[in-house]
């Protein structure tokens, strides 16, 4: 579709894609066949989940994230003078930081599955600010050009569209549809409604003070109202008094019966760690980095806050990446410019580690005295720029006292 019948608005819906509102969705019966509904908001609530969400929105938050040029070959350039390099560096907008923006982005990202952020423009088209929308507000259409058109509500009832190039669109996994986002929490909504049961359940024991259900049991048959009378006297000594030395007399024959088992008995403790388990499998984010450290050692420690960078943050911040460079870059500023995140200070380990990294790279020949100073945030050093090149490495065949003719 041409941009004058863009500006003069012959685009036409052609199917309507609702959002991924929370209480839309559990209004149409997309719930576990567990117990009940399963929204984000109340997932998110969980401990485990929330803590998977903190730490992979705040790390890549606060990871760099820069605009570069292209150089010679492979080379890169940032480019600080862009700016969209601002706008996603120091502040999205005048009221918003970069972190705070981002953080938000993806936090959207994790519990909704779609993230959206409106666009402002410069007279020359570049990027100056982002403003986060609420996923729930938002309405995607899909017009006959194949394009796509955003519905964005206001709290005062007002709708207004904005076309493709005006929204930022982030979606965790396509959905069937191909156009919107599949909520982490409604993929695995099974499991996260097994853990708000036992959640549940725990309140719910909490609230008892842990005392057991059961029965009195009377060695024959007793009235009407004795009966009464002694259920009011047992609730209140056992449940009316919060401070009780838990001691009771039961005379006439009477036995206590349990009818509940105890968590201990039901392993409830052991299944919560499980459920705790599969909430962190299900953001990809290893058991330490969340705090479950029943197996945890000094090495599986160091090596899953590897794994985290490799199989978590890095995924996510590609993901990021090229949706960023599709809708904050035009075609032709793509050929110069792509974002990306800089995620060399989650992997650098420990000084002694990264400093012998360090020699093996210089006296090999491929890093110079500045780039080890530049990854340390170390000012350059005249002549740091050089590349030293090992005496016994030579071309094969240019040794002295090679082959004679």
């Amino acid at each position: 579709m041409s941009l004058l019948s863009r500006i003069f608005g012959r685009e036409q819906r052609d199917s309507t894609i609702t959002s991924s509102d929370p209480a839309l969705a559990a209004f149409l019966g997309q719930r576990s066949t567990a117990s009940g509904f399963v929204d984000p908001s109340r997932a998110s609530g969980l401990s485990v989940a929330q803590a998977c969400i903190s730490v992979i929105s705040q790390n890549l938050a606060a990871m760099p994230f820069n605009v570069y040029q292209h150089g010679e070959g492979s080379g890169r350039n940032r480019a600080t003078s862009h700016p969209l390099h601002t706008c996603l560096h120091d502040n999205f907008n005048e009221q918003l930081t970069a972190f705070e923006g981002r953080e938000h982005l993806i936090v959207s990202l994790l519990t909704t599955g779609n993230a959206f952020a409106q666009i402002d423009r410069n007279a020359r088209g570049q990027v100056v600010g982002l403003f986060p929308l609420n996923p729930a507000m938002v309405a995607v259409e899909r017009l006959e050009s194949g394009r796509l058109r955003y519905r964005v509500s206001d709290a005062r009832g007002g709708t207004k569209v904005h076309l493709q190039e005006e929204i930022l669109h982030l979606r965790y996994r396509l959905g069937p549809d191909g156009i919107m986002g599949a909520s982490p929490i409604q993929l695995a909504r099974e499991t996260f409604s097994l853990a708000l049961t036992q959640q549940e359940q725990a309140n719910r024991q909490a609230g008892k003070a842990f005392r057991p259900e059961g029965a009195l049991v009377f060695p024959q048959s007793i009235g009407g109202d004795k009966k009464v009378d002694a259920l009011d006297k047992l609730r209140t000594r056992v449940e009316g008094e919060v401070q009780s030395s838990g001691i009771l007399v039961l005379d006439g024959g009477v036995e206590w019966k349990s009818l509940s088992l105890s968590s201990k008995d039901a392993e409830f403790l052991e299944s919560r760690k499980l459920s705790n388990m599969d909430v962190a499998r299900t953001f990809s984010v290893p058991p330490t980095v969340v705090g479950i450290t029943d197996n945890a050692t000094y090495s599986n420690v160091d090596g899953e806050s590897r794994a985290l960078v490799v199989r978590c943050l890095a995924p996510m911040a590609r993901r990021i990446e090229q949706a960023m460079n599709a809708a904050l870059l035009t075609s032709e500023g793509r050929k110069r410019y792509f974002v990306e995140h800089d995620l060399a200070g989650l992997l650098r380990g420990d000084m002694k580690a990264r400093y012998e990294a360090y020699r093996i790279g210089r006296e090999w020949g491929w890093i110079s005295p500045n780039e080890i100073r530049g990854w340390e945030n170390l000012s350059e050093i005249e002549d740091g720029n050089e590349y030293l090149s090992p005496l016994n490495m030579t071309e094969l065949g240019q040794r002295e006292g090679g082959n004679d003719e």
